[in-house]
């Protein structure tokens, strides 16, 4: 079983979503997938990322919903940023 961190960044962009309860709940089971097994099932697309994310993975909690982690290689998964496209990247 891993440990899960969260940023600072990360817990301002889950308050901008926490009344949306479709997205909580998806966001939820990837929490546990990652706490249990340190991996995200394959039907929300993980991938590594690379740029100013570079070394860390992302997945896709809805189609325009991301989350995104790197793992610590320590026991450690730091979840660091969730939000769509345009607010993560700018696109």
């Amino acid at each position: 079983m891993r440990s899960i961190a969260y940023s600072g960044k990360f817990k301002k962009d889950l308050k901008r979503y926490k009344h949306q309860k479709s997205k909580i709940e998806a966001l939820g089971k990837i929490i546990r997938s990652l706490e249990s097994t340190g991996r995200v099932p394959e039907e929300y697309d993980p991938h590594k990322l690379h740029g100013i994310y570079e070394g860390c993975m992302e997945c896709h909690v809805e189609s325009d919903f991301l989350l995104i982690w790197i793992d610590e290689k320590t026991g450690l998964i730091k979840l660091l940023r969730l939000g769509t496209h345009h607010e993560l990247f700018g696109l």
